[in-house]
């Protein structure tokens, strides 16, 4: 599915408040994000290493001018599979009014067509357990649900 009228770039420090917002914008990050501007500091931050990595891409989607989603594609070179590229994504969300209409299908074609052109032989992400709607979405994409995942929260 094609939605017309969207631009795939790198995320520039005047997105973050707007990339922040969006990430809030749903019942697990409204819990872990700090969507005010006051509370960016860390993530200009984190900005600044993302930006800083070649092996990492901060995307944001614009449609007729507006920040419309986003998303974050980690390369990992590993050894583990002769030697093979993964591609991590990760943080998607979508404006919640424009959910829907394409945009995250169009995403991913994006994510996974950058894998490739980086010689990725693997894209993975992963998904909190509460949310069912990803899961179904994201098994319409052709991931499969193939491996159990652990957390240590250092904080």
């Amino acid at each position: 599915m094609t939605v017309p009228g969207l631009q795939f770039r790198r995320a520039r420090a005047e997105d973050l408040a707007d990339i922040v917002a969006l990430l809030a914008d749903d019942p697990l990050g409204a819990q872990r994000e700090q969507a005010d501007v006051q509370g960016l500091a860390p993530y200009r931050a984190a900005f600044a290493q993302i930006e800083a990595d070649p092996n990492q891409f901060l995307c944001v989607i614009e449609q007729a001018g507006r920040i419309a989603g986003t998303l974050q594609l980690s390369i990992l070179p590993g050894l583990s599979r002769g030697g093979a590229l993964r591609g991590q994504i990760e943080a998607v969300r979508v404006a919640r009014d424009l959910r829907g209409a394409g945009i995250g299908r169009a995403a991913f074609d994006w994510a996974i067509a950058q894998c490739r052109a980086r010689g990725c032989t693997l894209v993975q992400l992963t998904t909190d357990r509460s949310r069912a709607d990803a899961h179904r979405f994201y098994e319409g994409l052709g991931f499969e649900a193939s491996h159990l995942g652990y957390k240590l929260s250092l904080d």
